[in-house]
């Protein structure tokens, strides 16, 4: 992982946490968007579970592992956009 994106994936993490209830729920749509595309284009062959908002950082933070490993493209772009989003 270079550190761009770990940069990057720290930044949503520590937004995440200093959202409120209310403002996670909202803000699971796109994370959880992110975390379907990055696990499908690094070649997940089933969904990712919706396991709730609480365990979704996780599984960002495990998709984006997997995505840099397949190689896949733009991720620190997207999670910019991520975090901007929450």
């Amino acid at each position: 992982m270079s550190q761009e994106v770990s940069a990057e994936l720290r930044r949503v993490l520590e937004r995440w946490r200093t959202m409120t209830p209310v403002q996670s729920e909202v803000g699971a749509l796109p994370m959880r968007a992110l975390v379907g595309d990055l696990a499908r284009e690094s070649g997940a062959q089933v969904p990712v579970p919706d396991l709730g908002p609480h365990v979704l950082p996780d599984q960002l933070a495990v998709v984006v592992h997997d995505a840099c490993a397949a190689a896949v493209a733009g991720i620190p772009e997207r999670l910019t956009q991520l975090r901007r989003a929450l």
